[in-house]
This record gives structure tokens, C-alpha cells and sequence, in this order.
């Protein structure tokens, strides 16, 4: 009994001895005939292989693809190949540029969103007159008929109502904004609905304000204060705008405000200490 546990002890020494055959190891590839292109010639043969960075760094480039030099001090992880936009064809860059030139021939009171034509300082009577008069002809884009005269206080103050509020209370409408019908802008006159021995001067005398009847579309149909103020959408439009106006201008007057106003609304910058006066 003792002899054949010694065989055994000898036998599981011996064992631990010799190494591991069978481990769990990958095997080796081997260096060439990686794969196996049978008869099909080398340049018919996908050609993505790695291909070394600057600085040693792998990316997968196309053998047939130009080959990009990274620019001086460029890191390891800088892209070979960038997209770049495709450059604007010179015909429409010179046609931008030429609008631009157009924009600032016309602008006037500094903005070139405000089109018209600079005129002499207006001198009238009992009060009345412009200083700094302007005729203008667009406000961001949109036409006004009879190209009102007033001062430059006022024509930005109708360019911003244009911008934020009368062109987005229309938007797609009718294919949007094209032209203000102007019923009223500069005039020596007092304020309507004052009796004749006691009565102030309109804003209407000092080039403060403009009265407008219409929203002309692009479609040809006309927004109308007189005939749309209570109807339906059109009639939601015209009060979004009216809304607008206050706030810009120090007086905006319409419909609501007397019979005098039923078609047309009236703005104007003359301000209040208590603000601006909507109705």
C-alpha cells in the first residue's frame, strides 16, 4: 500500500513539472497569405488599409484616395480630410454685393431697411414744420403709397411696427406683406374732433405721424381698417397689428377710439408721462 502511494505522489510531481500545452492563447497569423486572394489580382483587391498618421496614429484611408498633408503643428487625432462648403458661384456674390450697394444709396436715417429720400427742413406756420424731413418709400422691404413725409424718429418707429408686428400678424396670408396704403402723413393742421377756438396742434403738423387704411398682400387683396376691423381673421390680423403699434409709437388710434378713426389707424411718437395712449 505504501509503495503504490508513493508511485503516486511520484507520478503528480513529475506532472507539475512539464508545462501547459493546451492553454487558451490565440493563435499566431501568420505574417504572409493573411488572406487568401486565390486568382483574383491584387489591384482588382479592396484597397482600405491602414495607413500611418503624423505622428504615428492609424486611420483607415483609401489607397487610391489623395493623399491630404496635415497642416504644420496639427495634432495626432486632426482629421486628413475636411469637408468644406463649396464656394458661391461669383454671379451671386456680385449680385449681393450690388443690393448691398443699392440698399445704401437709398437708406436713409441711417437704417438700410428704411428706403426714401432725404428733403429740406420743413418751416410752417403756427408751429408746424419738420426738422430733418424724409420722404420714404419701403420699410423693411414693403412699399408705402404716396411716399409719406415725416422725421426720422418716426419713420424707425414704422419700420419696427412693420418688422414686429405688422408683417408677422399677416404672415403667409395672401403670400405675405406687399405695401402700405398711406391715407395720411405730414399736414399744417390741428387735432380732428377739437373745436375751432380750442384746439393743439395734430402730431400730423410736426411730421409725427402717419395714418394707414390698408395692408396690401401679394396676392392683391387688401386688408382693409374700414371693412375687415370685425370680421373673422382678417379682422384678428388688423387688431394683432393695432396691438403692435403700441409700443413703438406713444398714440396709436382706431376704430374703437372715435368715428373719426373708423378706417384707418393712427400713429404717432409724440410720448406721455403716463405712456402710450391706445385706443
Amino acid at each position: 500500500m505504501r509503495l503504490i502511494t508513493l508511485a503516486l505522489l511520484l507520478a503528480g510531481t513529475a506532472a507539475a513539472a512539464e508545462p501547459l500545452s493546451n492553454t487558451l492563447r490565440p493563435a499566431m497569423r501568420p505574417v504572409d497569405g493573411m488572406f487568401d486572394d486565390g486568382d483574383v489580382p491584387e489591384h482588382e483587391i479592396p484597397a482600405f488599409r491602414p495607413v500611418l498618421r503624423p505622428g504615428g496614429s492609424i486611420a483607415l484611408q483609401a489607397e487610391a484616395a489623395t493623399q491630404v498633408t496635415a497642416p504644420a503643428g496639427a495634432t495626432a487625432l486632426a482629421p486628413l480630410v475636411t469637408d468644406r462648403p463649396a464656394l458661391r458661384p461669383a454671379v451671386i456674390t456680385q449680385r449681393a454685393a450690388q443690393q448691398q450697394q443699392e440698399l445704401a444709396r437709398g437708406q436713409i436715417c441711417g437704417d438700410p431697411a428704411i428706403q426714401g429720400e432725404e428733403i429740406a427742413d420743413i418751416n410752417g406756420p403756427g408751429g408746424c414744420g419738420v426738422t430733418g424731413a424724409v420722404k420714404v418709400k419701403s420699410v423693411a422691404g414693403v412699399r408705402l403709397t404716396s411716399q409719406p413725409t415725416m422725421d426720422c424718429n418716426t419713420a424707425k418707429a414704422l419700420r419696427r411696427w412693420v418688422t414686429d408686428g405688422i408683417i408677422p400678424a399677416v404672415g403667409d396670408t395672401g403670400g405675405g406683406v406687399a405695401s402700405l396704403r398711406v391715407v395720411g402723413s405730414y399736414t399744417c393742421r390741428n387735432r380732428v374732433g377739437g373745436s375751432a377756438t380750442n384746439n393743439k396742434l395734430s402730431e400730423h403738423g410736426r411730421g409725427r405721424a402717419v395714418d394707414i387704411g390698408g395692408i396690401q398682400l401679394k396676392s392683391g387683396r387688401e386688408l382693409t381698417v374700414l371693412t375687415d376691423w370685425n370680421k373673422g381673421s382678417a379682422g384678428q390680423q388688423l387688431k394683432q397689428m393695432w396691438q403692435a403699434a403700441c409700443g413703438p409709437f406713444g398714440t396709436v388710434l382706431g376704430p374703437a377710439a372715435n368715428a373719426a378713426h373708423r378706417d384707418h389707424f393712427h400713429v404717432d411718437t409724440a410720448r406721455y408721462r403716463s405712456g402710450s395712449y391706445c385706443r
